[in-house]
């Protein structure tokens, strides 16, 4: 392991903050969708908080596990797994019980052309959880794509502005959160809606696509001028906190970092970085997708990597060729096609 995947390892590892609320949630965790982009570290992270804790609760990934390397390393870890599509009646029936539930499963990418698919795993995936966990407590992943685009000298929106989403993929998400919403109330279960707008790390994000325009010449494309990003160990401990804050009606909460940040600015940085001159396209509009956080803030504190921790790690990466995802943010998509 390089001496980069080690500070890595370091900035995903449980803050004093997550090992105290760990005494305080109790039950196991069942992380549903464990097989994207956040649920392998986040199930590590709920893993070793509660080994540092002392205290004795199974984390529980389920996924279909297509990728049987990442099921490895998670059960290495210490975190049972099971292989299970949920969208499949007696698989999701035969899960185990848990009192806690990190719901992270969903369609975003390929939404166009597969629309029926992306309302089933978006929409009517959820009321089929929550009948199956109606004695639990559920944080339920959904996006700040369920916002309209807003003026960035707003400072984002935040979880009173009412629900306009662009395009399907937005659609479905606030479908999934008023399924959610519907089921918390008639079973009166606890739950948390976890509006997050953008999670990265070395491997995907934000950061990382414009570090790899800069050090490649493609021209950034500054239409979608500004964007919030969090480090996604900072969003991991934020998604098992929020157990402790389910409610019934269900709770709002915007997750994602305290700046508007300027997609020119983060290229200029990187460009001195990597020794490299970005290069531009488009014009700068007015409005983006931007969520204001300072309710988590609140309740968690700000999160601990700032932003320009962020940009030197990737930046770091990018020149080391760190293996990184095929996963786009497609943060410039402004018609909500992904």
């Amino acid at each position: 392991m390089t001496d980069l995947e080690l500070l890595e390892q370091e900035l995903l590892k449980p803050s004093d903050a997550l090992i105290s609320d760990m005494y305080k949630i109790e039950g196991d965790i069942l992380l549903l969708g464990v097989g994207g982009k956040m649920g392998p570290s986040m199930a590590k992270l709920a893993k070793q908080a509660a080994d540092q804790a002392g205290i004795k609760k199974r984390i529980i990934g389920v996924s279909r596990f297509t990728d049987t390397q990442a099921r490895a390393s998670l059960e290495a870890e210490g975190i049972e797994t099971i292989a299970a599509d949920l969208l499949n009646e007696k698989e999701l029936a035969a899960l185990p019980d848990a009192k806690n539930i990190l719901y992270l499963a969903g369609n975003k990418f390929g939404t166009t052309g597969k629309e029926a698919f992306t309302w089933a795993m978006n929409t009517y995936l959820p009321g089929r959880v929550a009948e199956r966990y109606k004695d639990s407590r559920i944080v339920a992943f959904s996006t700040g794509n369920v916002y309209p685009f807003t003026e960035v000298i707003s400072g984002g929106l935040s979880e009173d502005h009412v629900p306009a989403p662009v395009g399907e993929y937005g659609q479905s998400c606030l479908g999934r959160e008023r399924v959610f919403q519907f089921f918390s109330e008639k079973y009166n279960i606890p739950t948390l809606i976890y509006r997050l707008n953008y999670a990265i790390d070395l491997r995907y994000g934000v950061l990382l696509e414009v570090a790899k325009a800069v050090l490649s010449g493609t021209a950034i494309d500054l239409s979608t001028g500004n964007v919030n990003v969090i480090w996604q160990g900072d969003a991991n401990e934020i998604a098992i906190r929020s157990l402790l804050h389910c409610d019934v009606p269900a709770q709002l909460l915007n997750v994602t970092g305290p700046e508007t940040v300027a997609i020119k600015w983060v290229a200029e940085q990187f460009g001195k970085l990597l020794d490299k001159e970005p290069v531009f396209s488009g014009e700068v509009q007015s409005t983006a997708l931007l969520s204001n956080a300072s309710k988590a803030h609140q309740l968690f504190g700000y999160p601990r990597v700032t932003i320009r921790e962020m940009i030197e790690l990737t930046a770091l990466w990018v020149k080391e060729g760190g293996v990184t995802l095929n996963k786009p943010t497609h943060f410039q998509e402004r018609q909500g096609k992904f």
